[in-house]
């Protein structure tokens, strides 16, 4: 992974301090691209452990088309939480509840979790049901499968999760906005392009998250799985990240991981966690940092 020091060397060097929108402050560079061969491993991070149990849960969360909480909680993933504890927070029926007993709350009781763990139409409703301007309803990642199968030359292979109209209706507008495949010589390639980047904490999740939607595509439509292209707009380090990233750099890559889906499965939404066999990966120690809401 290479590719992902050259990217923290490229923002260390050419980025210029911004305010942003958490008060955090960043530094921040505009446009960057990364390639990933994935004949070459899995693009999982080495010079850091990274969760690929939240990575491939939440991805299944996206494909399943859910834009509630509960089930990444209740399979004790995390990265999702502060968005909607936020919104409770700010809520009449508040009472002081810690962001522990709010996930407790979610797990727990239904009717709780229905009212105050959605975060409205944000990537799995896009993916799957992108409402158009008349009602009519897109299933956009079921049409790019079937357009892979039927006319693998399209140009037209998008899926959009960026809906203006309910920009304000998401707890987080997205970050990783549109994706293309593309077919050649038996292969599908797919291209990110994701508006803003986090590049400690996020990035190393959505290289990994959108390498394994290709192989699963692939997979479910009878190609190799080719390139991940990752293109990347305001390209950003939290400056209070600055310390853990030095300590990254000062890592050297280890080999990338195999991973391996379960070849009984055809179809996109019959993937289950157990369908997904990660092997040789040896990273090195977790580096933990904040995350800006």
């Amino acid at each position: 992974m290479r590719q992902y020091l050259d990217l923290l060397e490229h923002v260390l060097e050419h980025g210029t301090k911004k305010e942003d929108r958490t008060g955090t402050g960043t530094l921040s560079t505009f446009g960057y691209q990364m390639r990933f061969d994935l004949s070459d491993g899995f693009p999982l991070l080495t010079t850091k452990k990274v969760h690929l149990k939240s990575i491939i849960h939440e991805l299944l969360w996206f494909i399943q088309g859910d834009t509630n909480i509960k089930y990444l909680v209740d399979n004790n993933v995390r990265i999702w939480n502060e968005w909607p504890y936020q919104n409770f927070v700010n809520h009449p029926d508040y009472t002081g509840e810690s962001m522990k007993e709010f996930v407790e709350k979610i797990k727990n009781d239904d009717t709780f979790a229905k009212e105050h763990g959605n975060l409205g139409p944000v990537y799995g409703r896009q993916w799957r049901a992108y409402e158009g301007p008349e009602g009519q309803i897109v299933d956009q990642l079921q049409t790019v499968i079937d357009t892979i199968k039927t006319n693998p030359n399209s140009r037209r292979m998008i899926v959009n999760a960026w809906h203006p109209p309910l920009i304000n209706k998401m707890a987080l507008p997205p970050c990783h906005m549109m994706f293309q495949f593309y077919v050649n010589d038996g292969k599908l390639s797919c291209q990110l392009y994701q508006r803003s980047a986090d590049v400690f904490l996020g990035v190393p999740f959505n290289i990994a998250s959108y390498a394994l939607l290709t192989m699963m595509i692939a997979q479910v439509t009878d190609l190799e799985p080719g390139e991940f292209v990752h293109t990347l707009g305001d390209t950003h380090i939290y400056l209070d990240h600055l310390e853990q990233v030095n300590t990254q750099l000062k890592r050297d890559p280890r080999e990338l991981p195999k991973m391996h889906l379960n070849p009984e499965v055809t179809s996109i939404e019959d993937f289950t966690y157990d369908d997904f066999t990660l092997e040789g990966y040896n990273p090195h120690p977790r580096i933990k940092a904040k995350v800006s809401v």
